[in-house]
């Protein structure tokens, strides 16, 4: 077993609660477990279990990475840049306060909840599959169905956690083992094509991918549509301008923020987000926090 124990200085407006929050939806545990600040969560990286497990105060996140074999150099690089995913570091949320600090909309949005972070999927390949698992269904369905795909592809950490599948994982599932367990079979042929081109090789999912590359490679692949997309570069890529028009919360957030009765349709939404670019990822997810905040 190879264990590292680094420790993170977090920003001082670091939002601890969001990020246990984010890894608690399945409340089975069955891949990621949050008691009080501390959270663990399991993944396969280079075919190896490792467990990350963290503890998190005001000022660090104290890490512990757990693997049960040995971790390359690449393999190693893997698990601190998942580290630095799912603790919500990659995407500074700055700069889009200063951008919108005079918007009549964001502006008070932003200051109702300041540093609102985005939690990152462990590896990209994660984050595109919870994003084809959650087409066009509703969040507990998408969670059931989640972990079923972990149970059926990935394996079990030394700790008892199961690990997220990898690409090769999955690759080797037949259809039907996800068809007789609730996957329709336009998503279960999504999740093995994507699997089984990214363990050949003909589809690179990198973490330091040009965010542009990546989407043009995504799109060209059957099943994958622009919200797929955006949501597997916002988790994933953890790339700052991704535009959500296509995302239901963000449009009926939106309405709700312009106080509409109505969604907007998809080119108002696109047009509407557009005037936040390069921080149309930020834009997304404080129009999601909205939703559970009482109106003005």
């Amino acid at each position: 077993m190879t264990v590292l124990a680094p420790s993170i200085a977090l920003p001082p407006d670091y939002r601890s609660a969001d990020v246990l929050a984010f890894h608690a939806r399945d409340a089975e545990g069955l891949a990621e477990q949050v008691e009080d600040a501390h959270l663990r969560k399991a993944v396969l990286l280079g075919g190896v279990p490792v467990l990350f497990d963290v503890a998190l105060t005001p000022e660090t996140a104290a890490c512990r990475i757990a693997a049960d074999g040995e971790l390359d150099a690449k393999t190693l690089t893997l698990a601190q840049e998942a580290l630095r995913n799912i603790l919500a570091l990659r995407i500074d949320p700055a700069p889009f306060a200063v951008f919108v600090r005079d918007d009549p909309l964001f502006g008070p949005l932003v200051a109702r909840q300041p540093g609102l972070r985005i939690v990152q999927s462990a590896t990209v390949f994660e984050a595109l599959t919870w994003a084809i698992i959650g087409q066009q269904i509703n969040l507990p369905f998408a969670i059931s169905l989640r972990r079923t795909f972990i149970q059926q592809a990935g394996r079990a950490h030394s700790s008892g956690l199961w690990c997220y599948p990898e690409a090769q994982d999955v690759a080797r599932l037949e259809l039907d083992t996800l068809t007789s367990r609730k996957f329709s079979r336009a998503k279960a042929e999504t999740l093995l094509r994507v699997a089984r081109m990214a363990a050949e090789g003909e589809l690179q999912l990198a973490q330091d991918d040009d965010p542009a590359r990546a989407a043009q490679a995504l799109l060209a692949i059957k099943g994958i549509g622009p919200w797929t997309v955006n949501y597997t570069l916002l988790r994933g890529y953890g790339y700052a301008d991704c535009s959500l028009e296509g995302d239901v919360a963000v449009r009926g957030a939106l309405g709700r923020l312009l106080g509409e009765t109505e969604k907007p349709g998809l080119a108002r939404t696109q047009a509407w987000l557009a005037q936040y670019s390069p921080h149309r990822t930020m834009a997304a997810a404080y129009l999601w926090a909205s939703l559970s905040q009482p109106t003005a």
